[in-house]
């Protein structure tokens, strides 16, 4: 992408691994690798599958370095400094503003068709999941959806009964000002006043 977006968030940490550990041998065009850094440097990971594939990148290696390590030189060595906290870390103490989302449902391709729209309050930095729960203890009779645990977080797999299936290659897609998002529902977090929409999407 234009901005230094190789896929999407998710497939970032993977993507430069791979362009790195390739780029004398494979050049098929010239990437930016500067930009691409700029925006994982810029993004707050949360999720430990996405940290541990873009870990290896920031420090210059890939998966492919672990085969030629000497674990015996690195066993009496200390972290020389210790990570960053991420900014959100001992802020659950602190009130947090209340902000509006607007959240919509919809299904066109199976059954009977639905579209279903609703207004929840949430505080500020509230995930997405955080506002379909909220939707769904509001209505709990349209807004209902399950999910299962992925290592990548929690991902969708019904809403309002329906649910989407490898066989008919369906699936939940959700959408900010008709733009996929590129995070999951357990860590995408909606600004005040946005519109997500979930639609019944196939693939």
């Amino acid at each position: 992408k234009g901005n230094g977006t190789i896929g999407n968030i998710y497939s970032m940490g993977l993507a430069l691994q791979a362009l790195e550990a390739t780029r004398k041998f494979y050049a098929p065009r010239k990437w930016d690798c500067a930009q691409a850094f700029s925006v994982v440097y810029a993004h707050d990971y949360q999720q430990p599958m996405a940290i541990a594939q873009v870990l290896p990148a920031l420090v210059g290696r890939s998966y492919l370095d672990v085969a030629g390590l000497d674990c015996t030189a690195t066993k009496e060595m200390s972290p020389s400094r210790q990570l960053p906290l991420s900014p959100m870390l001992g802020t659950q103490g602190v009130p947090r503003a209340p902000i509006q989302v607007h959240y919509s449902i919809t299904n066109t391709l199976q059954g009977k068709h639905f579209h279903y729209s609703t207004s929840v309050t949430v505080p500020s930095g509230s995930t997405l999941l955080r506002v379909m729960e909220a939707a769904r203890n509001e209505k709990p009779d349209i807004f209902s959806f399950q999910t299962e645990q992925t290592f990548w977080g929690p991902y969708v797999t019904s809403i309002h009964g329906l649910a989407g299936s490898e066989d008919d290659r369906t699936y939940w897609q959700f959408l900010s000002a008709g733009n996929a998002l590129d995070e999951g529902v357990g860590t995408y977090k909606p600004h005040d006043g946005e519109h997500i929409q979930a639609i019944f999407s196939t693939y």
